[in-house]
């Protein structure tokens, strides 16, 4: 939703509020407010859901079997539901200008050069993601938010990169919208980079640890729900386990995250609550 009100937003303000003719520097003001607040959201959400704001991450995860398909599916629902929210809560913020709610846009961008932009732009983000991650980068949302900011300014398609943002585009009449059928393309290519992304990635970042390897105490990456891919640093006398410190976790039942892991359900490395040592 808040990522949404500034993708939007920040071309509505200057287009439609002020009237502004439109130009590059509506493309750098939407670059810098996208990037300062997707890092502001990382920040935020990083630690409760691992900032799934992006159905085609979410995707790359699952083809990555990093999340379940149930809770992609949670996630991919939640996030289209935000975008959708978010268009509204943006029109009625700018009602005294538009003077209505609901607007179908009718701007075409199903060009084929404007696609393989699309098609980049997320491989890319996909790409960041998992290197940072995996890489046990601690500056992956500084990361995120200056590469998206960057290829805002530097593609044909200004970086869309997002179905759930693809669908809200639908519904503006501002310049940045979008036309039902090119959004179909875009989000056709946006599953299609975020997927070859991820098969690439996880061959190059692999999760699993190689044999006679040990789990690094600041890689979350590779800790595995087993007594022998365990982190290594034991607990000073009085010290708890914290469920976002992996490098606190130690193999014994008292000493381990707090949420045990459901059936079937696998370690999720952009959650260290859910580890579970057993």
């Amino acid at each position: 939703m808040g990522l949404i009100i500034v993708a939007i937003g920040s071309i509505i303000l200057p287009q439609l509020v002020w009237g502004a003719e439109f130009g590059y520097q509506f493309v750098f003001m939407n670059a810098i407010a996208v990037g300062f607040v997707l890092f502001a959201l990382i920040e935020t959400f990083g630690p409760l859901s691992g900032s799934h704001f992006n159905p085609a991450v979410t995707i790359a995860l699952l083809v990555s079997k990093e999340i379940t398909p149930k809770k992609a599916a949670a996630y991919i629902v939640a996030q289209i539901c935000g975008a959708l929210v978010g268009i509204f809560l943006l029109n009625i913020i700018f009602y005294d200008t538009t003077q209505a709610l609901y607007f179908v846009s009718d701007i075409d961008r199903s060009s084929i050069y404007i696609l393989i932009s699309e098609f980049l732009c997320t491989f890319m983000l996909v790409a960041v993601i998992f290197g940072c991650v995996r890489g046990t980068s601690n500056k992956t949302s500084l990361a995120v938010g200056l590469f998206v900011g960057g290829m805002i300014i530097t593609t044909s398609s200004t970086m869309f990169a997002n179905p759930a943002v693809d669908i809200a585009r639908i519904f503006t009449n501002a310049a940045c919208g979008i036309n039902p059928m090119s959004a179909v393309y875009f989000i056709i290519a946006d599953i299609l980079g975020a997927v070859c992304a991820a098969v690439l990635f996880n061959w190059l970042y692999p999760l699993k640890l190689k044999e006679g390897e040990k789990c690094e105490p600041f890689d979350c990456s590779t800790c595995q729900s087993t007594p022998e891919q365990t982190v290594t640093r034991k607990l000073e006398d009085g010290e708890k386990c914290e469920p976002f410190d992996c490098s606190t976790c130690q193999n014994t039942p008292e000493q381990k995250a707090t949420r045990k892991l459901d059936d079937d359900e696998k370690c999720d490395p952009f959650d260290c609550s859910r580890r579970d040592n057993k």
